[in-house]
């Protein structure tokens, strides 16, 4: 050999070795940025996700001191937590500031107003109106309400505070004999005022204003009218309306009785029920937002929740949970908007709960001496609290109450439902909605549309698999494999708008046909191959080795023809001529023309290109003198099938059905377009569902940033990612195994 040969030689192998270098280092790198970019993602979920597990706090902004006199019966917070006000049982509002932002110190005094007459009762709307009751030593009755004006002097905000009158400036008469008010309840609305009152000798009534438009001026004329209250004996501890008007509330010291006051000519008592705790009695009622449940304080710490449920086809006020605070409840303040509440134990102790959770998320002790008085913020992020002249501030971290472990993985009781429930319901038209954020009916939606996908396409993509990697002759295979893989490239989309523009409807027309494929397609096929074993030699010599799959196909559309066909005979003849009505009314089982079965079918077909390719790549691969062998030592085809080939190929089959796994799990276009999206939990093929992956593409550009449902909406992305990422390590171990067991073969 020539040096100029040995030199090329060399050079040409230098060259191999930077090359060999420069892929395994490119393939190294590309391999490591994978991880990367798979770590980043999953911290980043967790970075968004992690706020709503956080714990609440409160910290102390501000303590104020203020010259106060006689009983306070009333705190407030304007809406942007600048101005507090307090309300005495002699009638005397003071406005003073709790933040610098207001243009003077904190603590400040902003304005006192005085209402006129003898205090002898105080009383708030629900639900944040701030509109404040007095009842008078008269009968009588004055209705203010504290509200706030910004202006911009001088380029600088200024909120100051002033009185409204929303029932006038003159107290209205609730008793005509001019007892003096001891209990007392308001509510309105646009065209109805309701007074309920207990005077000093005990007396209870309504008072009702009742306002109508006069068609000719455009003013509204008020006419009030009283209805007494049947059947309330004993001396009445407090007295409560539903903001909808169509409910009074009068507790007698443990029993409270329950009254429709819808028709005000035949008041009826609903119900009387003893709402005390066990060992204990009870110190005050509240209602949460909504107006839809009851607050049950006790003076054993139990506080109780109770509301409407469904039973035997009658609503009926039912004790549903209850929770513990620190000491004997001497007050609760329920938060505007949610479903919290605070309450004030023993002397100092503030409990914060969340009543649809069962979660108690804050109890912390305030300073040293009994506290009076506190109340939460309109947006339930600041407190303010009382203790003789002394008032105290805090700001309260506490944005995501309604996000628990127990909301998102356990049944929960909800207001008006029958019994506790999973239910994914994140947003409503109502004002007084409650988010219900489960991720149990979409955990389940994605496992139950990739068990039908999977179920549909795991025998036919497998199968033909191995009949294409081991049977079927080299010209077909060349034909088949890659038509096969050509569908993976179909998008998704355009198979979810068939799936729920043409396959649905098809199948809801033909669902006898259908079924009836389900039987006849593989018997059909046993029946031709029966056919073909039958034929003499000299006739099936004619079709060459491996292309006899071919005569199925007349053979299977044939048959598919025929079922269809069959249909409306079939439906006419076994379910009286509506099989969607039998099964609706006959089986009991309810019918959504977006269902499961149809998911499973799309859902599959978009499956089987990834589990054929690469089972068939597994099963083209086992090494040839494996089978010929088997075939030398007097083996069968099926017995070197069934015992080499598929053992052999088994880690890659296993494989291939993981990746399809993983695939319908992280579906999104077919199961949004296909299912009716209804987050439902029940393994019926008749009913639709709702995948992780479905609900964040339909919800996420509604979401509000940073808001719980937003949150939780990457809760549900991070419970894919774990999904996925668990199922693909089980496929790698399992396959890991398998690839041991059978590799000495």
């Amino acid at each position: 050999m020539s040096t100029e040969t040995v030199s090329v030689t060399m050079s040409g192998s230098r060259k191999r070795r930077l090359k060999d270098k420069l892929a395994r280092y490119g393939v190294t790198a590309g391999g490591i940025l994978v991880l990367v970019a798979l770590l980043l993602i999953f911290f980043y979920l967790l970075y968004v996700v992690k706020p709503i597990f956080e714990s609440a706090r409160i910290t102390q902004e501000a303590e104020i001191s203020l010259p106060v006199s006689g009983k306070t019966a009333l705190l407030g917070i304007d809406d942007q937590n600048q101005i507090g006000y307090r309300v005495n049982a002699q009638g005397v509002i003071d406005f003073f500031a709790l933040s610098d932002k207001t243009g003077v110190p904190v603590g400040t005094a902003l304005k006192q107003f005085q209402i006129p007459g003898q205090v002898t009762s105080v009383t708030t709307t629900s639900m944040g109106k701030r509109q404040v009751a007095y009842g008078l030593a008269d009968g009588t009755a004055l209705v203010i309400q504290p509200e706030f004006e910004t202006s911009y002097p001088d380029g600088k905000r200024v909120t100051q505070p002033i009185l409204k009158y929303p029932q006038g400036e003159q107290p209205l008469v609730l008793d005509q004999q001019g007892r003096a008010i001891e209990q007392l309840a308001y509510e309105a609305s646009s065209s109805r005022v309701v007074f309920a009152v207990t005077t000093s000798d005990g007396h209870t009534q309504l008072t009702v204003r009742e306002g109508e438009e006069n068609f000719l001026s455009g003013e509204v004329e008020w006419q009030d009218k009283s209805y007494g209250i049947p059947s309330l004996t004993g001396h009445v501890d407090q007295l409560l309306l539903t903001p909808d008007l169509r409910y009074l509330l009068a507790r007698v010291g443990n029993l409270l009785s329950i009254y429709n006051i819808q028709n005000l000519d035949d008041i009826q008592l609903r119900s009387a029920l003893q709402i005390n705790a066990k060992g204990g009695n009870v110190t005050e009622l509240a209602l949460l937002s909504g107006a839809s449940s009851l607050l049950v304080a006790n003076d054993n710490g139990v506080i109780s929740q109770w509301f409407e449920v469904v039973r035997d086809g009658q609503r009926e006020f039912s004790h549903i949970r209850d929770f513990k605070a620190s000491g004997p409840v001497r007050q609760l303040a329920v938060e505007h908007s949610r479903k919290g509440f605070i309450a004030l134990s023993g002397q100092n102790q503030v409990d914060l709960f969340h009543a649809t959770g069962e979660t108690r998320l804050l109890s912390e002790t305030i300073g040293q001496g009994e506290l009076d008085e506190l109340v939460l913020s309109p947006r339930n992020n600041a407190l303010l609290v009382e203790r003789g002249d002394r008032f105290y501030f805090f700001d309260v971290k506490n944005e995501h109450p309604e996000v628990t472990w127990s909301a998102l993985w356990h049944k929960v009781w909800y207001e008006g439902y029958p019994e506790p429930q999973f239910v994914w319901q994140s947003t409503s038209a109502s004002d007084d909605f409650e988010a219900k954020l489960s991720l149990v009916p979409l955990a389940f939606g994605t496992l139950k549309a990739a068990a039908y996908a999977m179920l549909f396409a795991v025998p036919i993509a497998v199968a033909g698999a191995i009949f294409a990697g081991y049977f079927m002759s080299p010209g077909m295979r060349k034909v088949v494999k890659p038509t096969v893989e050509i569908m993976a490239a179909l998008p998704t989309v355009i198979l979810g708008f068939l799936a729920g523009l043409w396959l649905a409807p098809m199948i809801e027309q033909h669902l006898p046909g259908v079924f009836l494929m389900l039987l006849a397609l593989p018997l059909s096929m046993l029946v031709a191959a029966f056919g073909w074993h039958l034929l003499p030699a000299r006739i099936k010599e004619r079709v060459p080795e491996g292309w006899q799959a071919l005569l199925l196909v007349p053979v299977l559309l044939l048959v598919s023809w025929i079922c269809l066909s069959s249909s409306p005979l079939l439906e006419g003849w076994l379910f009286g001529g509506n099989a969607r009505g039998y099964i609706t009314n006959v089986l009991g089982m309810r019918f959504d023309q977006r269902n499961s079965l149809v998911v499973g079918i799309a859902m599959g077909f978009a499956v089987i290109p990834t589990i054929f390719s690469i089972a068939e790549d597994a099963v083209f691969s086992v090494p040839k003198h494996l089978t010929q062998g088997s075939l030398a030592l007097g083996a069968t085809p099926w017995q070197t099938l069934s015992r080499v080939v598929i053992l052999t190929a088994s880690p890659g089959i296993f494989s291939a059905v993981m990746m399809g796994l993983g695939r319908a799990v992280g579906e999104t276009m077919i199961v949004l377009m296909a299912t009716g999206n209804t987050p439902v939990m029940d393994m019926s093929i008749f009913q639709g569902l709702r995948t992780l992956a479905a609900n964040i593409a339909v919800e996420m550009p509604e979401s509000e940033v940073g808001s719980s449902h937003y949150r939780v909406l990457f809760l549900a992305a991070f419970v894919l990612f774990v999904f996925t990422f668990v199922f693909n390590s089980l496929a790698e171990f399992v396959r890991q195994r398998l690839r041991e067991k059978y590799s000495s073969l």
